[in-house]
């Protein structure tokens, strides 16, 4: 079964900490990622961000404006897809997927300051450990490290 990682984001934001999973993911592990998010435009943003948060780190990814999705290493897109045949999913924003199996690691991150996101959140943990996946929940500590809370 896949594993899924559900990141509750409580004193960091997703843009402060989708750069570092994902560079552990491409450039520590060699995987190839997908990260889906809420809308075109929300791509883009993180696109962007992803260009200019660190001028030390080049993280090669792409999107639907620049193309040549197998080429790259971390594939961001507003659909359900895996053009890039990545191993590793990102949700964002409350994205899904129909196929997790498609996967060997999910991480869904949630804003934790969001009630709605996080009753979202809880109702796929269900969903998932329904379905028999191998479900890990990590929280933030009050120094923005990673403390894993529950397994299911």
């Amino acid at each position: 079964m896949t594993e899924i990682r559900f990141y509750h984001l409580t004193r960091r934001t997703l843009e402060e900490v989708l750069p570092v999973m994902l560079e552990r993911t491409v450039v520590r592990d060699g995987r190839r990622a997908v990260v889906i998010a809420s809308s075109s435009e929300r791509v883009e943003n993180l696109s962007a961000h992803l260009w200019t948060y660190d001028d030390r780190v080049f993280l090669p990814h792409g999107s639907k404006v620049d193309g040549h999705s197998a080429l790259q290493p971390v594939w961001l897109t507003d659909q359900d897809e895996n053009p890039n045949d990545a191993r590793v999913l990102f949700l964002a924003d409350g994205a899904l997927t129909a196929d997790p199996g498609a996967f060997d690691l999910v991480c869904e991150l949630f804003d934790g300051r969001d009630a709605v996101a996080v009753t979202a959140a809880r109702q796929r943990w269900q969903a998932y450990k329904d379905a028999g996946h191998d479900l890990t929940y990590w929280q933030q500590t009050d120094r923005g490290t990673w403390e894993q809370k529950a397994t299911g």
